[in-house]
């Protein structure tokens, strides 16, 4: 007769700490990460953010830009070459600015003066609030998609690490719709408007130099990077426009905040 097997005992799960290293780098506590949990996936987020780095260097390596004809170029610097992405679920609970009503502050977006992105270090150099939006871009086009998305604040960030310049701005609009549809018409719209350099005396872009851009919607944010060496000539061997693109996006710490502010509560 054979003796049954015994079964054997489950040995109780240790209760686990969640936490994050990234998102606690962002100032987030570990019940804020545990929210943010709920909102939508870390892991998703991230894979976005391998996701981009792979987007990003693509667009530098094998994008190849359609220069602006005579009659296109301005006295204004803009892209060469330009991606949109929407905005991703993970940011569903801002998705209109009524659910998200506070206004944003310099302090809150540029609160570091130092932005890090493996070998990349950016130092701020200027920074500037404007809630007149058509008084941050050029070109009739977005100047009147910003109004009719209902812009109402432009928040712009000037960095340099001496050899390259990197520009955020970070447009409150209306609502994910409006969002989504600004990154989408820039893909085009670019080569006739783009936002305005901030002036500093350390951070410039030079007229006709090779720059790049992106669009990322968050919600019923857009943010708008902006990258390019300081003496204007195409990224070669010693450029990596990848670290400089991430580095510059930590001025999107405050949006991943507010998403945690808007949540809904975690599961007891």
């Amino acid at each position: 007769m054979t003796t049954p097997a015994r079964k054997r005992r489950r040995t109780p799960a240790k209760t686990q700490t969640w936490s994050n290293p990234q998102l606690e780098e962002w100032g987030l506590s570990r019940g804020q990460q545990r929210l943010l949990a709920v909102v939508g996936s870390v892991a998703g987020v991230l894979v976005a953010a391998v996701v981009l780095t792979f987007v990003i260097g693509s667009m530098s390596s094998d994008f190849v830009p359609e220069r602006a004809t005579a009659a296109a170029i301005s006295t204004q610097p803009r892209p060469d070459a330009y991606k949109g992405w929407v905005s991703p679920k993970l940011f569903a609970p801002i998705a209109r600015s009524k659910a998200d009503p506070a206004p944003l502050t310099l302090k809150d977006v540029f609160a570091e003066k130092v932005l890090k992105e493996g070998r990349t270090t950016l130092k701020l150099a200027a920074t500037k609030m404007d809630a007149d939006c058509s008084a941050v871009v050029w070109g009739q086009g977005l100047t009147d998609q910003l109004a009719q998305a209902g812009c109402t604040q432009a928040a712009r960030g000037v960095y340099t690490d001496g050899r390259h310049v990197a520009q955020y701005t970070l447009l409150n609009l209306r609502d994910t719709a409006s969002a989504d549809g600004l990154v989408q018409s820039l893909t085009t719209m670019h080569r006739g408007g783009w936002t305005h350099l901030l002036a500093s005396g350390r951070a410039r872009f030079p007229i006709g130099g090779y720059t790049e851009a992106s669009g990322h919607a968050m919600g019923h944010y857009v943010g708008l990077v902006w990258i390019g060496r300081a003496d204007g000539a195409e990224p070669g061997a010693k450029d990596d426009f990848v670290s400089l693109s991430l580095a510059v996006r930590g001025a999107e710490k405050a949006v991943f905040r507010r998403v945690v502010a808007a949540g809904p509560a975690p599961a007891p």
